[in-house]
């Protein structure tokens, strides 16, 4: 698959729900995830491959992946939202 073909994925990471067990990061084969203050973040996101260990393997279920899909609306639904932070609050 060429570069231009390559799927590319989003991490939407809950990191109020995140207690920093670094489970997902042990489990990642590709070495996408990292720990910064105790909580997980994509360090290298360009390198997923969409397996979802990490998804399925988190215990408080902080983190989703979901593939970017090209051509689709950019609009974002309430699956996309973390209503553990006020409505105030940046979600992006």
């Amino acid at each position: 698959m060429s570069e231009q073909n390559k799927r590319r994925f989003e991490h939407v990471i809950r990191e109020r729900w995140c207690k920093g067990c670094n489970i997902c990061v042990a489990f990642c084969p590709k070495q996408v995830l990292e720990l910064k203050n105790g909580k997980v973040f994509a360090a290298r996101p360009e390198s997923c491959i969409g397996c979802k260990l990490c998804e399925l393997r988190c215990p408080d279920f902080a983190i989703e992946i979901h593939e970017v899909i090209e051509g689709k609306a950019e609009g974002r639904d309430a699956a996309h939202l973390d209503f553990s932070v006020s409505p105030e609050a940046e979600h992006d």
